[in-house]
């Protein structure tokens, strides 16, 4: 089975990419955005100066349990950059959403609490609420990783989206808020 259908069978489909969305980032923006496959795993993954934004991570059942997902993401950690990616809330009928959130919680990633994420589905048009994560080698602010979320969201998700898709896009203040803990909110 090749790459595409591999996450396309794995991830919800409010959470996927297009297969030519996808491509285009690979090819368009192939400086930036990589991917690192092999029969067990796929990963997809913007790495910009500041930070890296895992898009997709997928390791074949088969191979769960074997360190495959922490040998990538110690990969990604040597680089000394944050690093950010989305997960859906724990969905007590999914057992792999709350399987997700404790590989990521033993591989040392904080829940950016302050950063509200609606993320509205490309595929169905429907919002998809996405929690968003992270994991800091110099304990950078939430505030920072919502700057680097709003370059997320206009460099990757909506890259070409309009066109693609042949829908409107929502602009980053509606996508992105970051609320501070004393409740005072900052848009984009």
């Amino acid at each position: 089975m090749e790459w595409y259908e591999k996450l396309k069978r794995y991830f919800p489909v409010e959470e996927m990419k297009s297969r030519e969305h996808m491509e285009l980032l690979l090819d368009d923006k192939g400086e930036v955005y990589h991917k690192d496959e092999n029969k067990n795993h796929v990963m997809l993954y913007a790495e910009f100066d500041t930070f890296i934004f895992i898009d997709y991570l997928w390791v074949s059942s088969e191979s769960r349990g074997q360190g495959i997902g922490h040998q990538l993401i110690e990969k990604l950690k040597k680089k000394n950059k944050p690093i950010i990616l989305e997960v859906e809330p724990v969905n007590y009928e999914d057992t792999d959403t709350e399987k997700r959130l404790r590989f990521y919680s033993r591989e040392n990633f904080k829940h950016a609490d302050s950063i509200i994420y609606r993320n509205r589905s490309f595929q169905t048009d429907e919002d998809a609420p996405l929690e968003i994560l992270y994991w800091s080698p110099n304990d950078e602010s939430e505030a920072l990783i919502y700057e680097q979320m709003k370059t997320i969201y206009e460099e990757i998700h909506t890259y070409k989206a309009k066109e693609i898709y042949g829908k409107e896009i929502d602009p980053v203040e509606r996508a992105l808020e970051y609320k501070e803990a004393d409740d005072e909110e900052i848009e984009a």
